[in-house]
């Protein structure tokens, strides 16, 4: 019987490895492709196939292509200016937000949490038609802050992490700032905001890398070569001739660099925010 199980145990062990590495390997393979196209020249590309080697390594002359040319440097400038202050009004209007609806118990607070909720069950791409007649009535297409006006748009779900995260605050640090004289305004900024560090961490991941990632509405709104984030750059090389699968590849490196950087450098914080700041029961 201890055998019968230990080989059970045994082949169920070599399963979950055998999984783990197989779906590991097909997720690394566009990354593989990727690199490997992006140091190939036109000639490499056309006649060789996705995943044979370039000559050289060292031939970074795609990248210079792709950021010179994709005017790559002003979009990471207009990517950064849009996820700084969409992640500023998102954190400050969220807890707030949440604050409100935690703490104070009004007639609506359940109808309201219900509009949050039946919002975000619409799809974004089904509202557009609308959302694109209001921006093009209050004149914000074409214009880099009537995309970040529109971006910093209610974050459903960044508002359902502090809900749930301030649920588990006791009301009695609450009362006992009250005693002492502090204000509603004193107890959110001196209290509420610093015990919300680990869900304001994962509410910023999450909006992050949605506002760095956006291409649907910035492709819709942005069509000066100057208004481009990072997102739309990369389809400079995209045409109905063809598409230069190089330098996109190219400029998807460089666009990742930044992301890369971020991650080494607050990992830590990173990983924390992600497992205290997710939603508590």
């Amino acid at each position: 019987m201890k055998r019968s199980m230990k080989v059970g145990d045994i082949l169920w062990t070599c399963v979950k490895y055998f999984s783990l590495v197989f779906f590991g390997f097909w997720a690394v393979i566009p990354i593989v492709s990727c690199v490997i196209t992006a140091f190939k020249t036109d000639a490499e590309y056309q006649n060789t196939s996705v995943m044979t080697l370039p000559k050289s390594f060292l031939n970074f002359d795609n990248f210079v292509k792709a950021f010179q040319q994709a005017n790559m440097g002003r979009a990471f400038l207009n990517s950064i200016i849009v996820m700084v202050v969409v992640l500023i009004v998102s954190v400050i209007v969220g807890t707030q937000l949440a604050f409100v609806l935690t703490r104070f118990k009004f007639v609506g607070n359940t109808f309201v949490r219900n509009l949050y909720l039946f919002a975000s069950l619409l799809p974004a791409v089904a509202m557009q038609v609308t959302v694109y007649n209001i921006m093009s009535s209050l004149q914000l297409v074409n214009h880099l802050y009537g995309y970040i006006i529109m971006m910093c748009g209610t974050d459903v779900i960044s508002i359902y992490i502090f809900i749930q995260f301030l649920e588990n605050i006791p009301t009695s640090l609450d009362e006992s700032a009250i005693i002492d004289g502090a204000s509603y305004w004193k107890i959110y900024w001196k209290i509420i905001l610093p015990l919300l560090k680990p869900a304001i961490v994962t509410a910023c991941i999450l909006k992050g890398v949605g506002v760095y990632n956006e291409y649907y509405c910035a492709n819709l709104y942005l069509m000066d070569n100057d208004l481009h984030t990072i997102a739309t750059s990369l389809y400079t090389f995209v045409g109905p001739m063809g598409s230069k699968y190089n330098l996109i590849c190219a400029g998807v490196i460089i666009s990742f660099i930044p992301a890369l950087i971020v991650f080494l450098l607050f990992q830590k914080q990173i990983y924390s925010g992600i497992t205290n700041g997710a939603v508590k029961g």
